[in-house]
C-alpha cells in the first residue's frame, strides 16, 4: 500500500502522515541477537513503551567476501523489519556504510584494507566504487521496506558521527547521493555528539545529537545549531563498554536521566544479552508509560534457563599437530611477513578473524624486536616452547641460545579492530612489518591461518594427546529435554582463548576478566550431545562450568567517574 506523507521535520514537532508524531526509539541490533529471540526482544521493547526499533547494518557481515552478499538466516534484515512492523513498531535505519556500533573496524570489511592507500569514509576511488556496488545490493533489500512503499522504515540515517571524523567535505553529500539516487525519498537524518554536530551534517538532512549525560545546555546547542526543527537524541548511551583487566561498568537506574524522544542501549543495558528486563527497564518503562493514553502492552517472561552439569574435557589436540594433517589450514610462503588483510586466502579476501602463524628458522639466540609491527598480541616459540608474549606494550623477548635450525614462531591474534577514531585506515592486523633477531629482519616465512570459521572448528580431526599448548580441547554437553539458556562459566584457572558449541564462536575469554562467563542461548543447543571446543593459549584445565546467571567480576559505576575518562 503506498503511502503519501511520511516522517517531517518542517517544524519543532515531527509529524507522520500529517498528525504529530513523538519517536520514543531504542537499538536492537539483529547481528547481535539470536534469530530466534529477534520476537521476544521486540515484543519486550514494545511493553517498555517504545513506538520506533533502530538498527544499524553491517557492512562487514553483509559482504564478507568483495561481491559476495549474505541477508540470509541471522542476516536477514528483510526479515527483522518486516517483523517489527507485524508487531506495530516504526524503524529507523542506520546503514552505514560505516556504523561505528562498537563492531569491528566500525562495520566496514576488512577487505578494504587490502589496499596500501585505502582512505576509508572519503571519496578517495576505491572506497567509493566499493560503497556503490554495496549500496546497490543493500538498497534492493530495504526499497521494499520504507515507508512510502508501505513498510515500517520512516528514516534513514546518512553515514554515522562524520562530525568526528570529518576528513574529506565531499563525503556526506556522496553518500547522500548513494541513497537518494536509488530511490530513497524518507526522511534523511544525521547523528553526532556535541563537538561533532557543527562539521557532521549534510544539507537537507535533520541533524540528531548523541549524548551520555542529558543537559539542557546539549539540547540548546543542538537547538542553536538547527532552530526550529524537532530535537531528537539519537543516541543516549544507558552504559558503557568493559576493558579487558579493568572493573565490569555500569550505569545505575537511578542515575539514568531521560528528557527526550529518543535513547540507545548498547552495554549494561536495559534489556540484558539474555532477555531480562532489568531495572533500568522497569524505571524507562514507568516513563515513558506516560506519554501513551492506553496501559502498556505486559512484558513478556524471559526464556527458562538451566545450571547444566559441567562438560568434562575428553580429547585435546595441539595447535602444532592441526598444521600436520588438517586440510583446512592454508599455508603460505613469502619472504617477508604479510599482513591479515593480505594474506591470498578466502578467495583472496584475506582474513578479517582470528590467529594467524609465522614461522621462519634461526640459527641463533638473542634480541628479538617486533619494532611495535605485532597486531595485536603475539606469543612467541622456540621449537614450540614458549618463549614470551609481544603486544602494544612489549616489544622485546630474549630468545635462548642453540645448536643448529630452530623453528621460531609467533601465533599472532588479531584482539579486534578499532571502531572509531581517525585510525581506521590503520587497523591492518597480523605482522605488519619488520621484526628483527639482533638487529637483521627476519626472513623466508610459513603462514598458516587460523580464523576460526565454522568451517575450520568443525573440520575433521584425530585427536591426539599432547602437552604442547596453544591447544584445543573438546568437550560434551548433555541436554536432557528442550534446550534452555545457559551461561558458561570458566573458571580463573582458565587462561586464555576462545569458546565454540556446536560451531558457533561464544566470544573470548580470559583470566583478568572482568567477565567470567559467556552467554549460551537455547537456540544454539539441542537436545542430546552439543560439541564443545575450546581453544586455549596458555592453560591446562579440565571442564567447563554451567550457570544460571552471570559473572560480570568488580563493578564500577560510570556515573562516578570523571567524564574525561570516558571520551
Amino acid at each position: 500500500m503506498s503511502r503519501l506523507e511520511g516522517l517531517k521535520a518542517n517544524s519543532s514537532q515531527f509529524t507522520l502522515e500529517g498528525e504529530p508524531f513523538r519517536i520514543l526509539g531504542g537499538s536492537v541490533h539483529y547481528f547481535r541477537v539470536p534469530r530466534a529471540y529477534w520476537e521476544d526482544r521486540l515484543l519486550k521493547m514494545k511493553a517498555c513503551g517504545l513506538n520506533t526499533l533502530t538498527t544499524y547494518v553491517p557492512w562487514n557481515l553483509h559482504e564478507p567476501e568483495r561481491g559476495t552478499f549474505n541477508f540470509q538466516d541471522q542476516l536477514d534484515l528483510k526479515a527483522y523489519v518486516s517483523l517489527a512492523a507485524q508487531l506495530g513498531l516504526w524503524v529507523i535505519l542506520r546503514p552505514g556504510p560505516y556504523i561505528c556500533a562498537e563492531w569491528d573496524l566500525g562495520g566496514l570489511p576488512s577487505w578494504l584494507l587490502q589496499d596500501e592507500e585505502m582512505k576509508l569514509r572519503t571519496t578517495y576511488p576505491g572506497f567509493v566504487n566499493a560503497v556503490n556496488l554495496y549500496f546497490d545490493k543493500l538498497i534492493s533489500v530495504i526499497k521494499p521496506l520504507m515507508f512510502e512503499g508501505g513498510g515500517p522504515i520512516i528514516a534513514v540515517q546518512v553515514e554515522n558521527e562524520y562530525g568526528s571524523f570529518a576528513k574529506d567535505d565531499k563525503y556526506m553529500p556522496f553518500i547522500k547521493n548513494c541513497l537518494q539516487s536509488r530511490g530513497i525519498k524518507e526522511l534523511l537524518m544525521t547523528s553526532d555528539n556535541w563537538e561533532g554536530l557543527r562539521c557532521g551534517g549534510v544539507e537537507g538532512a535533520l541533524k540528531t545529537i548523541n549524548l551520555q549525560r542529558l543537559s539542557f545546555g546539549a539540547i540548546q546547542h543542538l537547538a542553536d545549531i538547527q532552530p526550529q526543527k524537532p530535537l531528537m537524541v539519537m543516541e543516549y548511551w544507558s552504559g558503557w563498554f568493559d576493558v579487558w583487566g579493568e572493573h565490569h561498568h555500569v550505569f545505575h537506574a537511578e542515575g539514568l536521566q531521560i528528557g527526550s524522544n529518543g535513547f540507545l542501549a548498547d552495554y549494561d543495558a536495559p534489556l540484558s544479552e539474555a532477555g531480562d528486563c532489568t531495572p533500568k527497564y522497569h524505571h524507562l518503562r514507568n516513563l515513558f508509560s506516560q506519554y501513551h493514553s492506553e496501559p502498556l502492552p505486559g512484558v513478556p517472561s524471559s526464556p527458562e534457563r538451566k545450571a547444566y552439569s559441567p562438560a568434562f574435557i575428553q580429547q585435546h589436540l595441539s595447535l602444532w599437530d592441526v598444521l600436520q594433517f588438517s586440510d583446512k589450514v592454508s599455508c603460505r610462503w613469502s619472504d617477508g611477513p604479510v599482513n591479515m588483510e593480505n594474506l591470498p586466502v578466502n578467495n583472496n579476501n584475506g582474513q578479517s578473524y582470528g590467529y594467524t602463524l609465522y614461522e621462519t628458522t634461526i640459527t641463533g639466540g638473542g634480541a628479538l624486536n617486533s619494532r611495535n609491527n605485532i597486531r595485536d598480541r603475539a606469543m612467541v616459540f622456540v621449537n614450540r616452547e614458549c618463549v614470551g608474549c609481544l603486544d602494544y606494550k612489549t616489544h622485546e623477548v630474549a630468545l635462548p641460545d642453540g645448536k643448529g635450525e630452530r623453528t621460531l614462531s609467533f601465533l599472532v591474534e588479531n584482539c579486534g579492530r578499532v571502531n572509531y577514531g581517525k585510525a581506521l585506515d590503520e587497523q591492518r592486523k597480523g605482522i605488519v612489518g619488520d621484526i628483527v633477531l639482533n638487529n637483521t629482519p627476519l626472513r623466508g616465512f610459513s603462514i598458516s591461518c587460523f580464523d576460526m570459521k565454522p568451517s575450520f572448528i568443525k573440520r575433521s580431526v584425530i585427536w591426539i594427546k599432547t602437552s604442547f599448548l596453544p591447544k584445543s580441547y573438546s568437550a560434551r554437553l548433555c541436554v536432557d529435554g528442550p534446550p534452555k539458556d545457559t551461561f558458561c562459566i570458566y573458571p580463573q584457572s582458565w587462561g586464555k582463548g576462545v569458546i565454540f558449541v556446536n560451531g558457533q564462536n561464544l566470544g573470548r575469554y580470559w583470566f583478568i576478566g572482568p567477565q567470567h562467563f559467556l552467554y549460551l542461548p537455547a537456540p544454539w543447543l539441542r537436545s542430546g550431545e552439543n560439541e564443545i571446543i575450546v581453544f586455549e593459549e596458555q592453560r591446562v584445565h579440565d571442564k567447563l562450568l554451567f550457570a544460571e546467571n552471570p559473572d560480570y567480576g568488580k563493578v564500577i559505576d560510570v556515573y562516578k567517574l570523571p567524564f574525561c575518562t570516558l571520551l
